[in-house]
């Protein structure tokens, strides 16, 4: 558990690593921003959350509890979000939950593991004073905009994982193991939309409800990101289209090799079949068969089921069954 701290006044860092009952005092000053951080938060931090901030109870429960839906909920002076933070390890999509509580004067992230890295986000927001003065608004635009740009990264490797997978599914992959790694990239994938698609309304809603969040001089900034997630969502979308085609795709080589498997068993049984009737009509002990005790019989009979296989042969080797 961890807590970080920091306060701006016009855009430029003031006070950093100060004192969480000191909150209150801080955000009495109209001109302070204040973030205000938690690493795996514990039942201490949501009574500070409560005394310092005055937030809803309902909210600061949903703040702590893992596992919260992508949602927006608003408030008399504040907006609470959850959002979800991505990275692709191997087949494995891992999830970085963020609870957000943002005002006009403060930004409080609740982190829960595995913990969302937002060193990115305050560099950021130390480099542009000119938007820092807009508030909150400013400080939840950046670190929405690091969420998102994290999608990308998950996109560009999921992009990479398919295309291994088509080279795979036309290759001489194991077919088992390629419909394997299309079923896990399927679910990362589904997982993955779970997490995006609901930031759409949660863009949305921040732009249309007022609460002093979003400034007009944001929001062509919300809008942009609001634009990568439907970037985002469309690319999940015509992956999982692409990886459905795939896998039809492998189980259609998977019974083409059936089936020249079939053909070469069957042209091959038929080649043995004659010469073993040939046997069987003449391995029958009749007394009166005509040809039993002829002195060129067997030679005969050889030459005879030599002359059938070589022809069955040769007519399946030319319509490629063999």
């Amino acid at each position: 558990m961890a807590i970080t701290t920091r306060c701006y006044q016009d855009g430029r860092l003031s006070e950093d690593e100060f004192d969480p009952e000191k909150v209150s005092e801080l955000l009495s000053n109209p001109k302070n921003l204040v973030w205000f951080d938690i690493d795996e938060p514990t039942p201490d931090d949501t009574a500070t959350l409560e005394k310092e901030f005055g937030f809803h109870p309902l909210a600061l429960e949903d703040s702590v509890q893992p596992h919260q839906r992508a949602k927006i909920e608003q408030y008399d002076t504040y907006f609470f979000l959850v959002a979800y933070g991505a990275t692709l390890e191997g087949n494995e999509l891992l999830a970085h939950e963020i609870a957000m509580f943002v005002s006009h004067n403060y930004l409080v992230t609740v982190r829960k593991p595995p913990a969302f890295d937002i060193g990115r986000a305050v560099k950021r927001w130390e480099s542009h004073e000119e938007l820092a003065t807009e508030g909150g608004g400013y400080l939840l635009y950046i670190l929405l905009d690091e969420v998102v740009d994290g999608y990308f990264d998950v996109m560009e490797t999921a992009q990479e994982r398919a295309d291994d997978i088509e080279d795979q599914v036309f290759g001489t992959g194991n077919p088992e193991t390629v419909q394997n790694e299309i079923f896990r990239l399927k679910k990362a994938l589904m997982r993955f939309r779970k997490g995006v698609a609901p930031l759409r309304d949660v863009l949305d809603i921040l732009q249309r409800e007022s609460a002093g969040v979003v400034t007009p001089r944001l929001e062509p900034y919300y809008r942009d990101v609001y634009d990568h997630v439907l970037r985002a969502t469309d690319f999940i979308d015509s992956l999982r289209d692409l990886l459905s085609s795939a896998l039809e795709a492998s189980l259609a080589v998977v019974s083409n090799r059936l089936n020249e498997v079939m053909k070469s068993l069957t042209s091959w049984a038929a080649i043995i079949l004659v010469p073993t009737l040939i046997a069987g009509i003449y391995g029958m002990n009749f007394r009166t068969m005509p040809e039993l005790h002829w002195y060129l019989g067997y030679p005969l009979a050889l030459a005879l089921m030599a002359a059938s296989a070589f022809l069955l042969y040769r007519m399946f080797r030319r319509r490629g069954w063999l």
